[in-house]
């Protein structure tokens, strides 16, 4: 299986809830880290990822 950047938010999503399964409290923090990566992507501030 190769892996495309199609796959990262699934890949995310898993870990993400893998975590959240172990360690209930670290739910906030998911949800910060995940709203500023997906805010900055959104106005293109993270072009030279190439996402």
């Amino acid at each position: 299986m190769t892996i495309t950047t199609g796959h990262i938010p699934a890949i995310v999503a898993l870990i993400a809830g893998i975590l959240i399964l172990i360690m209930p409290r670290l739910l906030n923090l998911v949800v910060a880290i995940y709203l500023i990566c997906i805010g900055l992507i959104g106005l293109g501030l993270l072009k030279w990822l190439h996402l």
